[in-house]
Order: structure tokens, then sequence, then C-alpha cells
């Protein structure tokens, strides 16, 4: 699994999401987002910012791969 699709499953089960959830409240698809965590190497940057910004991080390429920053979008809050 690559980095940023551990992140995002770590992040999503602390906010008590299910994938479904997430991909309902991210706006992504469901299938998308199961790729994501399974580290699926073809997925779309602008995808995964979008993903991200629901935890307040984005995405910027850097070498050799993306570097996870603090974004600028609104974020998730935690699931109660």
């Amino acid at each position: 699994m690559n980095t940023i699709g551990q992140f995002i499953k770590i992040e999503r089960k602390k906010a008590g999401l299910t994938q479904e959830d997430f991909a309902m409240r991210s706006g992504l698809g469901l299938r998308f987002v199961r790729d994501l965590e399974q580290g699926k190497k073809t997925v779309r940057l602008d995808k995964v910012n979008q993903a991200l910004a629901m935890f307040g991080r984005e995405a910027v390429p850097g070498l050799p791969g993306c570097v996870l920053v603090p974004g600028t979008k609104t974020q998730l809050t935690h699931h109660e």
C-alpha cells in the first residue's frame, strides 16, 4: 500500500467512515476510493487531492513522489 493510500485509510477509519460514506462525503466514486487505498498507481492527482482535502491535506508533486502538505480547503470533521 502506498503512503497516501495508507493515510486516507487510517484517517477515514479514525473519522468512523466506511469507504462508501467517505466516497459520498468527498464526492468521489467508491471505486476510486478503493483503488486509492489499495495503492493503484494510475489514480489522478486532482482526485487524490480531493480526497486529501477531507483531512486538510494536499499532495504536491516532488521527487521521487508526492509530499503531503497542509491544505487550504475545509477538512472533514470526525464522525460521531
